[in-house]
């Protein structure tokens, strides 16, 4: 039987919060019930990739019920212990206080591999994007700032890279020369400008972490989907799986495509999608209290340009192709490299 069944299984998983996570909060005294949700249900023979969601229901002292969102992010293949070691750094050294914060980390799991969290409640980024809610939109994009510049000023002296594949571009998965391999054998016609375009990725990115000893905290997938509005002033960040040691200029740079793409896509206005970066970087240089020099720009243009790249071979290569929204992306890049 594959192993991650037991998590779905409402008895193991109230005596496995038992033992790992009651423990952690002295003001309950027992579990009485849980919920198991799906957000990422993978599972095959013996292997499987799941997000669940635990709806735990832990009584009080005083006899009430509270109901906490506890998270399970498990994958046969991958453990997750860099994002638990990751986000338990976050948390220790006080990233968690105030109104900018991240999901609790509860434990790490051998048997599943897999981290276990306090997840946190409330819509995001996307769903106010979806609504064409400006206000809201504009509302947290300057915290979404101020929340990279926080991370960004983290010290990284005791850090260790949290996932050294993923602090490159040439390595982040599944890997510049994977890509290409799956490239010349899918999309022949591509080749030429995917290996010129990640030449020239892979060269600056290069050329700048050869220039300098000093390394930031990466979030590593910034976009809309990650960004959670948790209350009028409180907004957390989610989603750590591709935390690293790196240049901070790529958060910059794949956050301002990823919104650029999806305010085009459900709001369709170049001129708001345009706001909308503007707000972004003004509130981040603000907050990090650095300015946007020449080098800087032209290492967020790169970042920008390897994400649009990585869209476009997302449509390019998964179960259910659509090649049809890669192309203009393509021809984006194109353009903007002079390939």
């Amino acid at each position: 039987m594959n192993i991650i069944h037991n998590l779905f299984d409402e008895k193991y998983v109230i005596d496995l919060f038992k033992k790992e996570v009651l423990p952690r909060y002295p003001d309950f005294v027992d579990i009485k019930k849980v919920k198991v949700r799906a957000h990422k249900n993978h599972v095959w023979e013996t292997t499987y990739h799941v997000v669940l969601e635990f709806k735990t229901s832990f009584l009080t002292k005083t006899g009430r019920i509270k109901i906490l969102p506890i998270f399970c992010s498990a994958h046969s293949e991958e453990p997750r212990k860099n994002v638990y070691h990751a986000l338990k750094y976050l948390w220790d050294n006080g990233f968690a206080n105030g109104f900018l914060t991240i999901p609790h980390p509860l434990f790490y799991s051998e048997y599943f591999n897999g981290i276990f969290y306090r997840g946190v409640q409330g819509n995001n980024l996307y769903h106010y994007i979806r609504e064409k809610d400006h206000k809201e939109i504009e509302t947290i994009i300057p915290k979404a700032a101020a929340w990279f510049a926080k991370l960004h000023r983290l010290p990284t002296k005791d850090a260790y890279n949290f996932n050294e594949e993923n602090s490159r571009i040439k390595t982040v998965i599944p890997g510049r020369d994977q890509i290409l391999i799956d490239m010349k054998r899918e999309y022949p016609a591509y080749y030429e400008t995917y290996k010129k375009a990640y030449d020239i990725f892979i060269k600056k990115e290069e050329d700048f972490l050869a220039s300098t000893p000093k390394r930031w905290i990466v979030h590593g997938d910034a976009h809309p989907e990650n960004i959670i509005k948790m209350g009028k002033k409180k907004l957390a960040i989610i989603d750590f799986t591709d935390i690293c040691l790196s240049d901070f200029a790529r958060d910059l740079g794949c956050f301002l495509q990823q919104v650029e793409f999806m305010v085009m896509r459900k709001i369709n206005d170049e001129e708001y999608a345009q706001k909308v970066k503007n707000l972004f970087l003004e509130n981040y240089f603000k907050n990090a209290k650095i300015e946007l020099d020449r080098g800087l720009r032209d290492r967020i243009d790169n970042y920008y340009n390897w994400t649009i790249m990585r869209t476009a071979t997302f449509f390019l290569l998964k179960y259910e192709t659509e090649p049809g929204r890669a192309k203009p992306l393509i021809e984006k890049v194109k353009n903007n490299l002079g390939i």
